[in-house]
């Protein structure tokens, strides 16, 4: 297998036919049988890849490269997730401004060639696949909640953070899911999850959508003066999942393809490992 060929399968995952701007082949490679894949990568980790003798290094988050320098790019995407629920496109637009600017401009200070200089050097092959995981992880995730929970009209909170629990990543995780707005008796109304857009887009694109009619907004992580403002707004609930087992979710499936491919897989920089259970299909409510 190549590099070429594992994109194409982490794309076939998502649904989706074209490379993202944060995920790329950084280093290309051929004849890969075993892969070191991990949260992220650093110069480091490719040493290690060096000395356990694999033939690629696989990252999640952007890193290097143009998929760290074009990141920015892919949070286009919570435009068009706004809009499916109802957000006007103008105010979607507005609502993603600021907080794609500061994303912008923290990736344009970056050292974005250290850690393929090392896999050059080291003959390593190297690349990063991050949109494509999250869409998977977002597909798990709603069609998970959507089939538990179907449209029932008084479900509350707590019912929500059951239903996550039994997701093995989130199980199994040290920080599992939390109630950040909201108590747990609160009625969830109805619930979207907002898992691959990139990175969070804030308290503005939070209220987008809770003044859109979404009553329960799930997300992977979210900055803790954007959860102070959502409480004081006042306007509906957030439920922070976790960033690690959430990753993990999307990653753990498409690590389960790579192995039925006839990869060896190595899990390393957080992966939360749940080989040993049966994990939540992919699914789309």
């Amino acid at each position: 297998m190549n590099t070429t060929e594992i994109m194409n399968m982490a794309l076939d995952l998502a649904g989706i036919t074209e490379i993202p701007p944060d995920s790329g082949v950084l280093v290309p490679g051929e004849n890969i049988k075993k892969v070191l894949f991990g949260l992220d990568i650093d110069t480091a980790d490719i040493l290690l890849a060096k000395q356990l003798g694999v033939d690629a290094v696989i990252g999640h988050h952007p890193a290097a490269g143009k998929s760290f320098v074009n990141f920015p790019q892919v949070m286009q995407r919570q435009i068009d997730c706004m809009v499916s629920q109802g957000v006007p496109i103008n105010k979607a637009q507005r609502a993603l401004a600021k907080r794609k600017e500061a994303v912008d401009i923290a990736q344009h200070v970056g050292n974005y060639d250290k850690i393929i200089q090392a896999a050059r050097l080291l003959e390593i092959p190297y690349m990063n696949i991050h949109l494509p995981a999250d869409i998977v992880t977002n597909n798990i995730v709603a069609g998970y909640l959507f089939d538990r929970l179907g449209d029932k009209p008084k479900t509350i909170l707590k019912d929500v953070l059951d239903i996550l629990l039994e997701i093995p990543e989130y199980k199994h995780a040290l920080t599992v899911p939390v109630i950040r707005v909201g108590s747990p008796d609160f009625y969830a109304g109805k619930i979207y999850v907002a898992m691959a857009g990139g990175t969070s887009g804030g308290a503005a694109v939070a209220r987008a959508y809770f003044e859109a009619g979404i009553g329960t907004l799930i997300t992977m992580h979210m900055p803790e003066n954007d959860i102070k403002e959502l409480r004081e707004l006042n306007l509906g609930n957030l439920i922070v999942a976790g960033h690690v087992a959430s990753d993990s979710i999307g990653l753990n499936k498409l690590i389960a393809s790579l192995e039925d491919s006839g990869l060896n897989v190595i899990r390393i920089n957080g992966i939360v490992n749940v080989a040993n259970e049966v994990s939540a299909t992919i699914t789309k409510p």
